[in-house]
């Protein structure tokens, strides 16, 4: 009895340690993490960083603006190098030790000019849990397995050789069950399109407004059903991912930088002085705005919104909280700017990564409060994942691991 009661004991043990252990190493597999709110709620941060909070610091081969993801064990970057930008680069690093697992390079197909502020890596890959889809300004998307082995390689401009900018392109791909969806918004052929994630085989094209743009696509889940998000200068359209049918439009003026998030029915898109909270009549093409809030108003970060609260920084640095049922504003915080990256919460905690990679953090509450600020002497201009109790950074030349 005492031995069967030991055992019992034991595999409970082993089963609490397993459940806690996926409960705090969630993947973050995609721009702004897997369900697109830049929110990990569970994870416990250090708020202040000194040698014992830097788990690791790792050498990237090439600058960009992209952010890391993070798949089980592995944590993977994209940069690009050479005289012309033309070298692509997706590495993947061990997420306990910052060890380098594989590098795999590329020469770019399409055009790899940009602005001097931002790079041909400005794309956030994406992860199914299997595979690694890497995107890149040039129009080149390359498929990778865990290990680093090329699936298959899609250069896009081959087949729209006028579908590009003399800036850059940013648009990060985002996988809806088996297709990958990228935007490709620009001043001459303007598309986007969705690919078979296991072949590259084009699955569909839609004709996007003919002007710049650098928002991601969006997903909205409604009725069971996952819809895309396509944000351009001129409206934001719904999508059927598996054909590219428009269900329903959002007409008026967006942003062409700070990208759509969805939280259950609800859209909340930067449009008009400030962001708008919408809602889809039904299934019907009409949309309702719930409210509109001037005051949250980013020019580059998208929102963060969680347990019943929105929270945008604009380039100034001016951080602001509304509550989520009716936009009221509940606070605002000057931070030291300017800022490119969307901040991350983690936690109870805030952390806003400025330019010149100084994260401010701050305590959230019915007030905010900054509790510490920490410098990585490096540019930061892509957004914090979150995986455990530790954040993953992308600097201008490193790539960082903190938390214990």
């Amino acid at each position: 009895m005492i031995i069967r009661n030991r055992i019992c004991f034991c595999l409970v043990s082993l089963v609490c340690v397993s459940l806690l252990a996926t409960v705090v190493r969630a993947d973050w597999k995609q721009f702004r993490g897997d369900d697109q709110r830049n929110a990990s709620p569970d994870a416990k941060v250090p708020a202040e960083w000194g040698e014992g909070e830097i788990a690791w610091k790792a050498d990237l081969p090439g600058r960009a603006a992209s952010s890391p993801i993070v798949v089980g064990d592995k944590v993977i970057a994209t940069s690009a190098s050479g005289y012309r930008n033309d070298r692509l680069h997706v590495a993947a690093f061990d997420e306990a030790t910052g060890k380098q697992l594989w590098h795999r390079q590329f020469w770019a197909t399409g055009r790899t000019l940009t602005h001097p502020f931002s790079s041909v890596a400005a794309n956030t890959p994406a992860s199914d849990g299997k595979y690694v889809y890497a995107f890149f300004s040039s129009n080149d998307l390359a498929c990778l397995d865990l290990d680093g082995n090329l699936i298959w390689y899609r250069g896009i401009t081959h087949d729209y050789p006028t579908a590009a900018n003399d800036v850059g392109m940013s648009a990060s791909p985002v996988i809806v069950g088996d297709v990958v969806v990228v935007q490709v918004e620009n001043e001459v052929n303007s598309i986007a399109m969705g690919m078979d994630k296991a072949t590259g085989k084009e699955l569909w094209k839609v004709d996007r407004p003919q002007a710049m743009c650098w928002t991601s696509p969006g997903v909205l889940e409604a009725d069971g059903k996952s819809l895309v998000l396509l944000q351009s200068s001129k409206y934001m359209t719904a999508h059927d991912p598996q054909t590219g049918k428009e269900l329903f439009p959002y007409g008026d003026d967006c942003s062409t930088i700070v990208s759509p998030v969805a939280i259950g029915e609800s859209m909340y898109i930067r449009s008009g002085d400030g962001i708008n909270k919408v809602v889809r009549k039904g299934t019907t093409k009409e949309v309702e705005v719930v409210w509109s809030q001037p005051k949250l108003s980013p020019s580059a970060a998208s929102p963060v919104i969680h347990d019943g609260m929105i929270y945008t920084v604009n380039r100034a640095g001016v951080v602001a909280a509304a509550h989520d049922e009716d936009g009221e504003i509940a606070w605002q915080q000057r931070l030291k700017g300017p800022f490119w990256a969307t901040p991350v919460l983690a936690g109870d905690k805030l952390f806003c990564f400025n330019d010149e990679g100084v994260c401010q953090v701050i305590q959230l509450g019915d007030e905010a409060k900054i509790i510490a600020t920490n410098e990585l002497g490096d540019k930061v201009l892509g957004s914090p994942a979150v995986s455990g109790n530790a954040l993953f950074v992308r600097s201008e030349n490193h790539l960082w691991k903190i938390g214990k």
